[in-house]
């Protein structure tokens, strides 16, 4: 028996699942701790019992996702209107040095996917999707992606993205805080700062959003998607190169938030930007997981883990020996180094999980609080997505 939900029924299911999600990551200790996101929390929890429910032949679900590409669209769109090179210049030297080193792990994190890939005997691109796909793009680029991929005939590229993400999610709360442990031990790092205030606070976030401002944002929104849309189209005909519709419109709204800043800073408004994107991150991640195979991947699951353990031990290696010394070998490159095996393994809230968890009980850090947030959430897909779509290209 097959049970067909249509458009409005399969957007009304994941905005529940992702309210369910929401309560469980609140209720679950373990789910809590290692901010697991609430959408992947719905939509996993769905998809494991629609597979039960096909797996003893009770019912199989067929859902209508013909939605999910706007609300995909929209949040990448999104971060590239927060991608403001103000902040870079805020940030200064550590910022362009942790920023780089973000570009130098996505391209690593790739390199250690495909080479898997063929250790295995797999096709590269399924290495690709549990390299920086997955690993520094978290379950958004994964889904994002593996849809991309999928189109390009790699049969459940989506379903290993997200179980690739979810494991390097996990491992990426886990390792953060013994690392820095060590490293303030090792060389008897201690905080020179003496107030209570880590959080420095990037944006005005008390201001109530307004109904014109808020139409402004989406005027913005809508726009950069609609010529980036087009000119990614365009520049895919033109070049045969893979250019997906959400990755021209990121870039497009990276270039219009730079240019509307130079005559206006305070025409973008991150309140409202951030609330759109949130929405449409939330709904796209629990529409596309609730919607994923689980029973396609169940033969690739060792070289899966496989994969995830070496990008682990990798990002551990390179934290310590590297990029420690190159953020000044001090208590702050340690707390940055929490924050780059956070999002550099899953997500930005992953890496402020981290950072949180060590400045509580060794000393506040007002460099990392400020450094590791602006790449994580914004600048850090300037770099990442060119590699990705680069890898794409060379063996699709």
């Amino acid at each position: 028996m097959t049970l067909a939900l249509d458009q409005i029924t399969t957007i009304f299911l994941s905005i529940a699942l992702l309210v369910l999600g929401t309560y469980l990551v609140k209720k679950i200790g373990f789910l809590n701790k290692f901010c697991i996101p609430a959408p992947v929390v719905g939509g996993l929890l769905f998809a494991l019992l629609a597979t039960i429910a096909k797996s003893f032949d009770l019912f199989e679900i067929t859902l209508d996702t013909s939605l999910q590409g706007l609300f995909m669209l929209t949040f990448f769109t999104t971060v590239g209107l927060g991608a403001s090179f103000k902040l870079v210049k805020l940030g200064g030297k550590l910022l362009v040095i942790y920023w780089l080193a973000c570009g130098f792990l996505a391209l690593a994190q790739n390199t250690i996917g495909v080479s898997m890939a063929y250790l295995f005997d797999l096709h590269p691109l399924i290495g690709m999707m549990a390299g920086a796909v997955s690993m520094e793009g978290g379950h958004g680029a994964a889904t994002a992606f593996g849809q991309t991929v999928e189109d390009l005939g790699i049969n459940s590229a989506l379903s290993i993205g997200v179980a690739a993400a979810t494991f390097g999610l996990v491992a990426g709360g886990l390792i953060g805080g013994p690392i820095v442990k060590y490293l303030v031990t090792k060389y008897d790092l201690k905080s020179t700062e003496t107030d209570e205030g880590t959080q420095v606070e990037l944006e005005e976030n008390d201001k109530a959003i307004k109904t014109n401002t808020f139409f402004t944002q989406l005027l913005l929104i809508t726009f950069c998607m609609a010529l980036g849309t087009y000119l990614g189209g365009l520049f895919s005909s033109a070049t045969g190169f893979v250019l997906p519709g959400y990755v021209g419109a990121m870039f497009v709204a990276v270039i219009v938030r730079n240019i509307v800043d130079k005559f206006n800073p305070k025409t973008v408004d991150m309140n409202s930007i951030g609330l759109v994107g949130d929405i449409s991150l939330g709904i796209f991640l629990s529409m596309a997981l609730m919607s994923i195979k689980l029973w396609e991947i169940a033969d690739l699951a060792l070289p899966l883990i496989a994969i995830v353990i070496v990008q682990v031990i990798f990002i551990v290696l390179f934290g310590i020996f590297v990029l420690f010394r190159l953020l000044g070998k001090n208590y702050d490159a340690a707390v940055m180094v929490a924050g780059f095996t956070g999002h550099g393994l899953g997500a930005t809230p992953n890496a402020m999980a981290n950072m949180a968890a060590v400045t509580e009980r060794f000393g506040p850090s007002k460099k990392a609080y400020l450094v590791v947030p602006i790449v994580g959430a914004f600048l850090i897909d300037v770099f990442a997505m060119p590699i990705i779509i680069t890898t794409i290209n060379l063996f699709q």
